[in-house]
């Protein structure tokens, strides 16, 4: 995993989103270039489709409510095409690659986990979509502020 540089982190807000609130409707668009390793990282009312690309390898997030408390449930496309072979390399990178997308995500919107301290201890559910059984999964990720 590459270790995560704050400077290479641009982050824009949305309309209707602040850095402190609110906390529903709040989703997190995380993308990446390949050339120049820069992350970019929308937090709005909506995802920024605006920003996916067909490589499909941008990271959502969203604040939902499980059993009445918060929860950051993050979604990953596993497949980008019906292969198993890349499905398996895709899934590889993701799992290599999400601390250091939660830790931009964290670091991206840290005047909100200082205002909503307790969101820092919600859990981050992370959903593996794929069609592949064995790559199809919902893990438990932490808490945020295990990526600080």
């Amino acid at each position: 995993m590459n270790k995560f540089n704050t400077d290479m982190l641009h982050v824009n807000f949305g309309m209707g989103t602040g850095e402190t609130k609110p906390i529903i409707p709040r989703k997190y668009t995380l993308t990446h270039s390949d050339v120049t390793g820069e992350l970019f990282l929308t937090i709005a009312a909506k995802y920024d489709y605006d920003k996916i690309t067909d490589m499909r390898d941008e990271v959502l997030a969203e604040w939902i409510i499980v059993n009445s408390e918060y929860a950051l449930m993050v979604n990953v496309m596993v497949d980008k095409e019906k292969n198993p072979i890349m499905s398996a390399v895709r899934n590889s990178i993701f799992t290599k690659e999400l601390p250091l997308a939660l830790s931009a995500i964290r670091y991206g919107d840290r005047e909100f986990f200082r205002e909503n301290s307790s969101l820092d201890k919600a859990p981050i559910y992370v959903k593996f979509n794929s069609v592949y059984p064995m790559f199809n999964r919902l893990e438990l990720w932490g808490t945020p502020s295990d990526y600080k």
